[in-house]
């Protein structure tokens, strides 16, 4: 496809665009670091929420979606559990205002708050940092070849060849591309930082909420109801499941149903329910060292930090969603044949040019283009934010100059955000298995991450020695795990790899002794969480006798299941939407005001109230 005059221009503006509000906002950011990397911790939580969800708006992500709809239809809806998708719930009801009150730059700044510095305490420095630089790479590497052979179909290098002078090989089009588009990302974020990147989103999340807008209603008027039940099974169009999944497509694409079994989905119930069992404790353990945990900390308060993470299920679901499912409908109806004839070799990443190609009018291709080239550039900045805040904060500051002044420490954030780049272009241009080699220590590094994560918030005996020795047991034993079960999904051996994570946890600790008292008041009194944690509740309340216990436990668990459903109305209200059910749409509506009535009431006005008496605490004992 040639793309016409006005689609170039649409996306020439935007990545002008990009680059000028770096420039702007260059002077606001340099003042410190935590201006730089948090915004100087005062921007608003809607722009902040806005800003974390456009970096969930990704195309890989996205596309894999469009996958999940087209064969699992509305069953789709559950299978973002396994990252899991509900761990916003859990950091809109407490965790987010657990984090925010610590009060630090970075993830692993916060591990000092909680184990002090010891032996035990450094060496959960070091590995927390390690986890958010391999993260960091495993997505850098090989994202700029993803969006360079996404951009490659639609700007044909005979097309830019006569404009540019220099020879390109076939294979190099996709590489130079990439390289092009993640130099623009890391542009604006080392010129401005996190003012730079939240107002990037705001231009980049409305280009790709009209984008999604536009894809839903191309849908809706192509294609009606009746013509999408002809070319899906029976039950593709419910939510609803039984102990199998249940959805037959050997009369319409037969190769599907080998796809179901080798994604293992088959027995549905098993599957969602192992998956709400590591949801939980992945989400209990709160947010990984990466630019969700940022966006948290650079919230002007606790209170806010809270809207923050429950702003961003608002303001995500339902624009990308419309998008899935505009994809997902078209695909299903005009492409089926196409995707018939292919058999087993079915590309599903083929969905989204080929509905731009066949449905999208000229104008409207700039904008899908710019929109989906927004979700790109949006997760690689916040990811490069993210390594910048690490590499420097807990790095350089911390062993290379302990001295720097503010200025220094924004020179070396620019170097470092262009090494960070560099470092893992070369990667990805190089070492061609690199990505299959990150995924694996990358889901290693989850593997060991949770028995940890969740105790440090919940016990108070937990101590450095503990977090470290549970994290490396359970990397260990994630990266052995495949080579004892190679032909198994990695979530139904996940209890084990818990299991032994936990015995490292416990192990570890009490091998060794316990964090020193001051600490562990001093992290009771910030934080408050709820938990294990009596003998440090009665020393902190013999030195602050007005100090009150958090015993929210079950409230909150309750409103965790309240806003999972929740959760779960915003994504089916654009599904339905685009399928065209007026009853079950109704119904969707219904339940998400009866659950927003209930969060009002027992989440947000109770939130309030204690926020207050909080402050009021902290005031009259810790203010000079």
């Amino acid at each position: 496809m040639k793309l016409q005059l006005i689609d170039i221009l649409i996306i020439v503006v935007y990545l002008i665009a990009m680059i000028v509000i770096g420039l702007l906002l260059k002077k606001r950011a340099s003042k410190n670091l935590d201006s730089y990397f948090l915004g100087g911790k005062k921007l608003p939580f809607y722009m902040l929420g806005l800003s974390d969800a456009s970096g969930m708006f990704d195309i890989s992500g996205t596309m894999w979606m469009v996958y999940l709809a087209f064969v699992y239809g509305f069953k789709s809806l559950w299978i973002p559990w396994l990252w899991p998708v509900f761990n916003q719930v859990f950091l809109m009801i407490y965790l987010s205002v657990w984090l925010r009150r610590s009060n630090v730059l970075t993830g692993a700044e916060w591990i000092r708050t909680r184990f002090g510095y010891g032996r035990g305490a450094n060496l959960s420095h070091t590995i927390v940092i390690l986890y958010a630089i391999i993260g960091v790479l495993g997505f850098l590497s090989y994202g700029f070849i993803g969006i360079g052979k996404f951009m490659e179909v639609f700007f044909p290098w005979e097309y830019i060849s006569p404009y540019v002078p220099i020879h390109l090989e076939p294979e190099s089009v996709a590489k130079v591309y990439g390289i092009f588009f993640t130099t623009i990302a890391t542009s604006y974020v080392m010129l401005g930082g996190m003012h730079s990147i939240v107002w990037a989103d705001v231009v980049q999340f409305s280009i790709m909420t009209i984008s999604g807008i536009i894809i839903a209603s191309i849908a809706m008027n192509k294609v009606s109801p009746e013509m999408l039940a002809a070319h899906t099974p029976k039950g593709w169009d419910s939510p609803f499941f039984g102990w199998k999944l249940d959805l037959d497509w050997e009369d319409l694409i037969p190769s599907i149903m080998t796809k179901i079994q080798e994604d293992q989905y088959s027995l549905f119930t098993i599957f969602v329910m192992m998956m709400l069992f590591k949801g939980v404790f992945m989400s209990m353990a709160g947010p990984a060292a990466n630019y969700d945990m940022q966006k948290i900390l650079a919230c002007r308060s606790p209170r806010e930090a809270a809207l923050m993470s429950g702003s961003v299920s608002v303001i995500l679901l339902i624009p990308r969603y419309l998008m899935i499912m505009g994809f997902t409908v078209l695909a299903l109806v005009f492409f089926s044949d196409e995707f018939k004839t292919m058999g087993n070799n079915i590309d599903f990443e083929t969905i989204l040019p080929k509905a731009i190609n066949e449905f999208a009018y000229v104008g409207l291709v700039g904008i899908l283009l710019a929109g989906l080239l927004a979700a790109f550039m949006s997760t690689f900045a916040s990811t490069v934010n993210a390594a910048q805040a690490y590499l420097v904060n807990d790095v350089f500051l911390k062993y290379i100059h302990t001295k720097a002044s503010s200025k220094t420490q924004i020179r070396a954030s620019y170097i470092i955000s262009v090494l960070v780049v560099v470092v893992s272009t070369i990667i990805g241009l190089y070492l061609h298995n690199i990505n299959s080699i990150l995924q694996w220590i990358v889901s290693a590094l989850y593997g060991g991450y949770i028995a940890a994560n969740v105790l440090k918030w919940h016990w108070w005996r937990f101590n450095g020695n503990g977090f470290f020795s549970g994290m490396f047991t359970g990397i260990v034993a994630a990266m052995v795990a495949p080579l004892f079960f190679p032909d198994i999904l990695p979530l139904y051996y996940f209890p084990i790899l818990m299991c032994i994570s936990l015995i490292g946890c416990i192990a570890g600790t009490l091998l060794s002794k316990p964090t020193e008292d001051k600490t562990l008041i001093d992290f009771y009194i910030k934080v408050r969480p709820w938990g294990f944690w009596d003998p440090i509740i009665k020393k902190a309340q013999a030195q602050y006798p007005d100090l009150k216990e958090n015993k929210n436990f079950k409230r909150d668990m309750f409103n965790i299941v309240i806003g999972i459903v929740w959760q779960c109305s915003l994504t089916l209200i654009p599904m339905y939407i685009v399928v065209q059910q007026g009853f079950p749409l109704i119904t969707s509506i219904l339940v998400l005001s009866i659950t927003s009535l209930i969060l009002k009431k027992n989440w947000y006005d109770k939130m309030n109230m204690e926020e207050k008496e909080y402050d009021a605490f902290m005031k009259k004992n810790f203010t000079p």
